[in-house]
Formats: C-alpha cells, structure tokens, sequence
C-alpha cells in the first residue's frame, strides 16, 4: 500500500470517529461483527497473536473485510483514543477505506 493511502485510511479514520461512525473495543466490535453491523474492522498489526487470529476467523466467517496493516499507535493516533481494534459501521466511509488499501 502506498503511504499516501495508508495516511489517507488514518485520516478518514479520525473523520470516522469525529461522525461517530466508528465501533472500538475487543468485544463491541465481535458483538457488532456477528450481528454483521460492520463493514470493515481494523485490527493493529502488533496486537496479540490471539485477538489476530479471532478476528481474523470471525471476520472470515461473517464476510467481513480486514485490514492488519496499522499498528496500535498508528490506530489509536487516528482516533484519538488507546485502541488496538477499530470497526467502521458507515457503508460509505468503509468503501473508500476499501478502494485506498486495495491500491
């Protein structure tokens, strides 16, 4: 990905959170993926190797796009807040989330 986007997805991010349009915490996040209230979940890349792969798994399974490309301070820099787990609940913000990490 090139750094332009990834400083893009951040800052649409941080929009997110400002339209609250964003989901934050471990299990708020896996409550709203299994009721498929979410459209892109964002997990750091240096988070624990266990929460990787349960969302990872749950994302799989309930047809949820993911993105590991972030670290924590990269994530919780974005949003102002401490977090190592991020949804976006906004069909609109996740799309062009989705088209930037696919360039």
């Amino acid at each position: 990905m090139v750094m332009e986007n990834r400083i893009k997805v951040l800052n649409l991010l941080g929009l997110a959170r400002r339209a609250s349009k964003l989901v934050t915490g471990q299990e708020l996040v896996l409550s709203r993926i299994r009721s498929n209230k979410v459209n892109i979940v964002f997990v750091a890349s240096d988070s624990g190797k266990n929460s990787l792969k349960q969302f990872t798994d749950k994302c799989k399974s309930y047809n949820v796009f993911l993105c590991k490309s972030f670290t924590k301070e990269e994530l919780s820099s974005a949003i102002g807040q401490k977090r190592s787990v991020i949804a976006v609940n906004d069909i609109g913000f996740a799309n062009r989330m989705k088209e930037l990490l696919s360039d």
